[in-house]
């Protein structure tokens, strides 16, 4: 059994969280606080596995309590999150800090749409409470001179997939590249709004320029291009080189963006200068191109197991052999980029 403990301002919301919850036989709330400083209490009192916590509330912000929290007592948070262009940077900022995921507001609308958001819940719920935790702490990467000096060949591509804990796993890869890298391509299972604001805060954080993809876009040496939150990303090779492409065509693996569909478009286009990692995420998206990449001649790495939030995705393509080697998270960029010398 999964004790949850709902932190929100809101009676209404922490009534309805409870309800719905509660719906699957394998959650119990324990408690709800409506302010951080009674959560505090309940957290000592009730020792729940996972925490549901409100961005904005009295007193203390959520932020503030998820850095203390994550600094004296690490745990499995998911946020309950607005999701809104204004809401979208202080939950990515709460991912950084440590939250394992997040979801929207509840709103009580027909019955089907509380049916497929208890459901959404009740998979997150689950997630978190076998995610990885680790306590918050700033940490500084420090530029490696011998990445820098490595000269890529022009047809040279990384491509990168993630999902639950991936926009932290690719900030550490994406922090290491060198201004003179070779393109890169990521599908990260990210809403719409999220990640226009994921894309500008690693343009932000990175010497790389890195955008939210557009459909046309040439790649480019030293930028990386994010899959838009509703739209597969796929790269084309055409005359002149290679350009991203964006459908809206159904989903793939309960995704779109999915990652099997981003691997997949480089087996046709550029499978032996193609350079692939799948990174820590719930599921299996991803594992079987990783593996079609393997097979038609790319260099494709799995986030190991101790480094990855949620060790789903990897573990998927190391099951089905799909990676030449398992990598701990901090090193994936020197390996993508050690392996971008010796594409064909």
């Amino acid at each position: 059994m999964i004790k949850v403990l709902i932190v929100d301002d809101s009676a209404l919301i922490r009534g309805l969280l409870k309800e719905v919850l509660e719906q699957a036989q394998d959650i119990q709330v324990v408690g709800a606080a409506e302010d951080p400083y009674q959560a505090r209490d309940l957290i000592k009192r009730l020792n729940p596995d996972v925490l549901t916590l409100d961005i904005e509330m009295p007193k203390m912000d959520g932020l503030s309590f998820l850095k203390n929290l994550m600094r004296l007592r690490p745990m499995p948070v998911v946020m309950i999150s607005t999701l809104t262009q204004k809401g979208s940077p202080i939950t990515l900022e709460a991912l950084e800090i440590g939250a394992v995921d997040f979801i929207a507001k509840p709103t009580i609308n027909v019955t089907e749409n509380l049916q497929r958001y208890a459901h959404l819940l009740h998979q997150k719920v689950r997630t978190a409470a076998g995610a990885r935790i680790r306590a918050f702490k700033e940490t500084k990467v420090e530029d490696d001179s011998s990445l820098t000096a490595l000269q890529f060949k022009a047809n040279s591509v990384l491509a990168i997939g993630a999902s639950t804990g991936g926009t932290e796993a690719i900030k550490e890869v994406l922090v290491r590249m060198p201004e003179n890298c070779p393109p890169i391509v990521i599908t990260q299972h990210i809403p719409p709004v999220f990640s226009t604001s994921f894309a500008m805060r690693m343009d932000r954080t990175c010497k790389i320029n890195v955008k939210e993809a557009e459909h046309g876009d040439k790649l480019q040496p030293g930028w990386a291009y994010i899959a838009p939150g509703d739209q597969h990303l796929s790269v084309v090779k055409k005359a002149g080189g290679l350009f991203c492409q964006l459908d809206s065509s159904e989903l793939v693996n309960r995704h779109r963006p999915a990652v099997d569909v981003l691997f997949n478009s480089l087996v046709v286009a550029c499978p032996k200068a193609t350079v692939a990692a799948l990174l820590t995420g719930m599921g299996s998206d991803g594992a079987q191109g990783l593996l079609a990449l393997n097979q038609a001649g790319a260099y494709t790495i799995a986030q190991d197991e101790l480094s990855s939030v949620v060790w789903g995705m990897p573990k998927a393509a190391v099951e089905l052999n799909a990676a030449n080697e398992v990598v701990r998270l901090d090193k994936i960029t020197a390996q993508m980029l050690k392996q971008a010398v010796k594409v064909q």
